[in-house]
């Protein structure tokens, strides 16, 4: 629920009410979150909380001075104007300023993996036709300068780009030579299997200071049950992969990620201690999402979210208890966190209003179809091209002038859905409405029943308890993650 009306503005109370949302507390009913709409917070009793609002407060009580740094009220006759809030506001929402930062090239769908959660609907090894050819990868590259960015990701992916490495080389050269009039700061991403991995190849990526960002989903049973490929070897080879992109590019230029199926949730201490027998410093708890082959056989490895929020409570336990000896992030955590814990703006387009699709990054598949996000390319893999914004013939302007964008943009904006306008984790969340059109036909949706919703509200609420029941050890973990997460930055994280 929210205030913030004219009649919360009454000076008789010695101080004024600023706009202001309060959710209770699901496990202290008698307690409740308190954001301000630059994303300040705090907890309160409800007692509080209807002083607060009623005009009672004692302005002179320590209490009112806190929330007044935290912009939840005006004390009359204390520099009674809104440039604090409104530079808060603008911090958080930097990221607009800069137009997409983050630009996925799909060099290739095939892919010798046939995994069955698989998102982009990949191509077998053989289907050449579905590799990006080199006029196309030349316009892409000429639209990527056409963003003001100063600051851009080059992300590469496929199906397994790795197969197609020719196309990555001739994008990473076009673009060195287009960036020395430019003079942009470029990173480049490989999203892969790493199991195509040369010397050829991490020369390459040394030369240009590539990072690379692969799929781990655990022990070796669970990985290559989750991960199949004709030889059966496919954990294998990709810790040989992860070793020799260490070796060459550094430990940190090596991310993983882990994508959950049915049989993950059963072993969320197990994957935990894999990514840290391997020497990972961060791991990705990533739930299915509802593209591709994953949609098709969900039920087989699907699950609710209620399940997927119990998985993740209990690996939330075992990784606290990990963080007393051994330092390891959950990267969706640290972003919740510097979320609730930091003034700055990030770069995860998940959790941005106005959403980041098509404002924080833009897709370009392998045969020069332009999408504001990988979901809405996920979305036409499976014969729905409801967010297609153009070709890389046409030019940036017409894509944003797209009615795939005025579809993303009209329900963009999470502070104005229905539902989301109350909600007092508004300031800290996004729209995502590609997303929620995946899963409800709807680009607004049903925020009640909806799965982002009900994951978003569930880790934020994990968090907020631990950060109030646990204990000052607890409290250092989940400050250290959102510190980590802040200083990864914007390009990291929109990539991984």
């Amino acid at each position: 629920m929210k205030f913030g009306d004219r009649s919360a503005f009454r000076r008789n109370l010695g101080y004024r009410l600023m706009p202001l949302r309060f959710r209770r507390l699901p496990w202290d009913e008698e307690r409740v979150f308190v954001s301000s709409i630059s994303g300040d917070w705090i907890t309160m009793d409800r007692s509080t909380l209807d002083r607060l609002v009623g005009g009672t407060l004692n302005v002179n009580d320590s209490l009112a001075t806190n929330l007044q740094a935290r912009h939840l009220i005006q004390i009359d006759g204390q520099d009674d104007t809104f440039a604090p809030l409104l530079s808060q506001y603008r911090s958080r929402k930097a990221y607009l300023l800069d137009g997409p930062a983050l630009h996925i090239f799909v060099v290739s769908l095939r892919c010798h993996h046939t995994c069955a959660y698989c998102q982009v609907s990949r191509r077998p090894i053989g289907s050449e036709a579905f590799d990006m050819t080199k006029d196309t990868a030349a316009k892409a590259v000429d639209r990527l300068f056409d963003w003001p960015s100063r600051v851009l990701t080059v992300e590469f992916q496929g199906g397994e780009p790795l197969l197609h490495f020719d196309r990555i080389r001739f994008i990473v050269e076009r673009v060195a030579r287009k960036n020395q009039s430019e003079a942009r700061t470029i990173r480049f991403v490989l999203a892969s299997t790493l199991h195509d991995l040369t010397d050829e190849h991490l020369a390459f990526m040394k030369e240009h200071g590539f990072v690379l960002s692969t799929s781990l989903d655990g022990p070796e049973a669970l990985h290559n049950a989750n991960r199949p490929t004709p030889s059966k070897d496919s954990y294998g080879r990709t810790l040989s992969g992860i070793e020799r992109g260490r070796r060459v590019l550094g430990d940190g230029a090596v991310s993983a990620l882990t994508t959950l199926t049915r049989r993950s949730l059963e072993m969320p201490r197990a994957i935990i201690d894999e990514y840290r027998k391997l020497g990972f410093h961060d791991i990705s708890l990533r739930p299915l999402s509802p593209y591709g082959f994953a949609r098709s056989t969900g039920a087989r490895n699907g699950y609710s979210i209620g399940d997927f929020l119990r998985f993740y409570a209990e690996a939330f336990e075992h990784l606290l208890a990990v963080n007393r000896t051994y330092e390891l992030h959950e990267t969706y955590a640290s972003l919740l966190l510097s979320q609730l814990m930091t003034p700055f703006s990030h770069g995860y387009v998940d959790l941005r209003s106005p959403t980041g699709a098509g404002h924080g990054t833009m897709v370009y598949d392998y045969d020069g179809t332009v999408y504001p996000s990988d979901e809405a390319r996920m979305l036409a893999a499976m014969g729905d091209r409801t967010f297609a914004m153009g070709n890389v013939e046409n030019g940036v302007e017409e894509w944003l002038a797209s009615p795939a964008m005025k579809r993303v943009m009209a329900a963009g904006v999470a502070e104005a859905l229905p539902t989301c306008a109350d909600c007092a984790l508004v300031p800290l969340c996004g729209a995502d409405p590609i997303d929620h059109y995946a899963r409800q036909s709807d680009e607004v949706g049903h925020r009640p029943t909806s799965d982002f919703c009900r994951k978003q509200m569930g880790l934020f609420d994990l968090l907020l308890k631990r950060w109030e029941q646990g204990s000052d050890g607890d409290r250092m973990t989940l400050e250290r993650w959102a510190l980590a997460s802040s200083r990864r930055g914007q390009g990291f994280m929109e990539a991984a």
